[in-house]
């Protein structure tokens, strides 16, 4: 059996240390509770502090939890509500277009899928839940590009490299996707990074308004296109989920 990294564990205490008790705390209160010598502490610490995760106090020197810690836990909380509050309407959506949902959210430079809903027939199927699709190229990743500023980013530093001929690459044409879609409110992916492959995302918005996902159904291109365009009742399904997805997160009217 592997053994725990030592280090690890102390700091994973000092963390729950600083989460149950008083709001801060000094260096001898964190030694003390947990057994270890101040220099050790110290260490341990200023590792923490370092990284985000503890902040101390200028004026008393006491510590208390970071922002970095916190944000992490509210991305935690944000994502499984996003999925808690999409899985009704992935499930009619997967109905009413026949074809496999995605719900993908902005993770280390691409687009993380953490809700996959089949398409709803007999066929051979894998989960894509955990899987990473590309910003530049995927409808949920020029969606999140769109309308996210960090995705956004993200999306202009990145090597947008092409999948197929039809994958849109220079910085130029790739703004002008992402103008096109905010003015139309959804993305398309036709063959542009898989061949014989379409794809069509919505944004997903929460109380604040801010982006916190993409919703998109995907599929072979004979079955969503038309002359080269994603069929309309197709769009419209998508965008009707996006909103109501938003609607239960608390974004109101879009």
């Amino acid at each position: 059996m592997a053994r725990n990294i030592q280090s690890l564990e102390r700091a994973a205490a000092m963390l729950r240390l600083l989460a149950g008790g008083e709001r801060r705390l000094g260096l001898s209160d964190i030694a003390s509770a947990l057994g270890l010598a101040k220099g050790t502490a110290h260490g341990i610490l200023r590792t923490l502090q370092q990284e985000g995760f503890v902040e101390q106090d200028d004026a008393s020197g006491r510590y208390q939890l970071g922002a970095e810690l916190l944000r992490l836990g509210t991305t935690y909380l944000d994502v499984h509500e996003l999925r808690a509050r999409a899985l009704v309407w992935t499930d009619d959506l997967a109905r009413s277009s026949g074809e496999s949902v995605h719900l993908g959210v902005l993770h280390q430079q691409g687009v993380l899928i953490v809700h996959h809903v089949f398409r709803p027939d007999d066929s051979r199927q894998v989960l894509e839940i955990g899987a990473m699709q590309p910003l530049h190229s995927t409808a949920l990743g020029k969606v999140l590009s769109a309308y996210d500023p960090v995705a956004h980013s993200e999306a202009m530093e990145a090597d947008r490299k092409p999948f197929t001929e039809r994958t849109v690459c220079e910085l130029e044409d790739f703004e002008h996707l992402l103008d096109l879609t905010r003015a139309r409110g959804y993305a398309a992916d036709v063959e542009e990074t898989w061949e014989g492959v379409s794809s069509v995302a919505a944004p997903i918005h929460d109380r604040r308004r801010m982006p916190v996902g993409a919703v998109g159904i995907t599929g072979a291109v004979e079955r969503l296109c038309r002359d080269g365009e994603v069929r309309p009742e197709l769009i419209a399904a998508v965008r009707d989920c996006a909103r109501a997805v938003s609607r239960d997160l608390g974004a109101g009217r879009f």
